[in-house]
């Protein structure tokens, strides 16, 4: 028996390294979980944008996930970048099978930060009917909360109702992300569990270098439950992860660098934090 935690990640591939399954395992193993992972796409893209897209079959992202699920079983999953109706089916089928369904993340990966778009249209519709209703939390930013919702979010209240509606499409908690928000000094993020709000502040740093942003955040959250913390806990620990990785900056690329992994595991070990 082992004392080894593990999460998988279901996304698509960042050539770049800054987003993606990259950024997945890499956050993975800053926080002491063991990743694994399933492709549902190839991408070619560096800081400057997407310049390609390669999508897999539902049957290569099926396979991939009997493999993990008939062997290595995940204390925690999480969905990135899953791009067609068919492939989002196909992972709902297998996180059924396969009873996921207790620590699943949902990162609604829609569009990359240079605006190429990663979620065709047309699968909107089958991630909410398929894969929300499987969640435990969903970790929209504002833009994707307003696609899901069909809303134009604007003030908290704006928030607070988006989240509402989007947890009434099955996800057990919301973590609502302020990011994108236009203004303000600080970054306020809005957890919901369908009874209780709570929102996390954070400095806004004024930085291009936020490539990956959503799927690092999400990814530390995943660890988090896989280490078996729970949501409050979880969410705390990701929007910590996220700040570091933010703040110090590797200023990478020409465009939209990436968020530096390292950083969280550096200001621990500064502090003499324990694992």
């Amino acid at each position: 028996m082992t004392n080894t935690r593990t999460a998988l990640t279901i996304a698509g591939s960042d050539s770049g390294g800054g987003a993606g399954i990259q950024a997945d395992l890499k956050t993975f193993q800053e926080l002491g979980v063991y990743g694994m992972s399933a492709l549902t796409a190839v991408t070619a893209q560096n800081t400057l944008g997407v310049q390609a897209v390669y999508p897999l079959s539902p049957e290569a992202v099926g396979t991939q996930l009997d493999s993990v699920g008939s062997d290595l079983p995940p204390d925690a999953v999480k969905t990135g970048m899953l791009f067609s109706s068919e492939i989002i089916i196909t992972a709902a089928r297998k996180v059924q099978e396969y009873g996921w369904q207790d620590r699943l993340v949902i990162d609604p990966v829609m569009v990359a930060k240079g605006g190429s778009p990663l979620l065709l249209q047309e699968a909107v519709q089958a991630l909410i009917a398929s894969l929300l209703p499987l969640a435990q939390v969903l970790t929209p930013n504002l833009p994707e909360a307003e696609i899901l919702t069909g809303m134009k979010i604007g003030k908290m209240n704006d928030r607070e109702q988006a989240a509402r509606l989007l947890y009434q499409m099955g996800p057990q908690y919301i973590v609502l992300k302020g990011g994108h928000a236009p203004e303000g000094s600080e970054v306020v993020d809005l957890l919901y569990d369908g009874r209780e709000f709570q929102y996390m502040t954070s400095p806004r740093i004024e930085t291009r270098h936020t490539h990956g942003t959503g799927c690092t955040y999400s990814a530390a959250l995943t660890a988090g439950l896989a280490l078996g913390y729970n949501m409050q806990q979880a969410v705390h620990t990701a929007k910590a992860f996220i700040q570091a990785a933010i703040e110090d900056s590797l200023n990478l690329g020409a465009g939209h660098g990436p968020t530096n992994h390292f950083a969280y595991g550096k200001r621990r070990s500064l502090r003499g934090d324990q694992p």
